[in-house]
């Protein structure tokens, strides 16, 4: 316990899934949290558990491609807690189909969100990390940035881009001096919400379709098949290694990829 007891955070898409395993996981190990998301009644449900449990955190609505929200985001955590620590840059959508049938504002959104709100996140964390001393930014990748995945081009693209940013952003770190570490962490088959997901709304509208025509198995079916310790992943899996990458036991670990997949990748 209290692993980053004193440290402040700010994690996008921390609603659910992996974003909210990471927020609750911080939180009972010390860390004051401004949780974002575009789920209102979500987030609040997770600030509940964590004032329940004793910890301290609040929420903020935010869409991650709003360039001009973002001062505003990291202006709420320093406001109220006066430092920045980590940002988790989680916030993500996954969007399939094939090439060729993919319209490019489907490929705009996915990307939108995916990599700018990513390179959004970094930019607005360092200055303010800089000014008290440093701090570790993590990026939530995927496995899908490792390697290509029929019918996911969009998406293994978003999250290839990613990591690559990543490591960009940690020669950058490091060049400038300001003690700030930069990661990505690329989870496999995991269980969570996003399985249950489905595209919706008019920029999204022709890739519903598609969606709905990929066969996608259960999470649980699809990695007993495919993962060498033949079970899915589960959220707090993830958030253990967020934890990680945000606490000082990770402080001579920068530009490096932490892969979350039960051996997948492995061979």
């Amino acid at each position: 316990m209290g692993q980053v007891a004193g440290k402040v955070a700010i994690v996008t898409g921390g609603a659910s899934g992996i974003g909210a395993a990471s927020v609750e996981t911080l939180a009972r190990e010390g860390a004051k949290v401004l949780v974002t998301d575009i789920g209102d009644a979500l987030g609040a449900e997770v600030v509940a558990r964590i004032e329940a449990a004793g910890g301290e955190a609040f929420f903020r609505h935010q869409d991650v491609t709003d360039e001009l929200a973002w001062p505003e985001i990291v202006e709420a955590a320093l406001g109220r807690y006066g430092r920045l620590d980590i940002m988790v840059a989680n916030a993500g959508v996954c969007m399939g189909g094939p090439i060729v049938e993919m319209s490019l504002a489907d490929w705009r959104r996915q990307t939108a969100i995916n990599l700018d709100g990513v390179f959004m996140s970094v930019k607005f964390a360092i200055p303010a990390m800089a000014k008290t001393g440093g701090g570790s930014i993590i990026i939530t990748s995927s496995v899908a940035g490792l390697r290509g995945s029929s019918g996911f081009a969009s998406y293994c693209a978003s999250k290839g881009g990613v990591r690559l940013f990543a490591k960009a952003a940690a020669m950058e770190c490091a060049a400038m001096g300001v003690n700030i570490r930069v990661n990505s962490v690329h989870p496999g088959i995991i269980d969570t919400p996003l399985w249950d997901k489905m595209p919706t709304g008019s920029a999204v509208g022709h890739n519903a379709s598609l969606w709905a025509k990929a066969v996608v198995p259960l999470p649980s079916l699809w990695a007993k098949a495919v993962v060498p310790l033949a079970r899915a992943g589960q959220a707090q899996d993830i958030a253990n290694g967020v934890l990680y990458l945000a606490s000082d036991l990770s402080s001579y670990v920068t530009g490096s990829e932490l892969v979350i997949d039960g051996g997948r990748t492995a061979g």
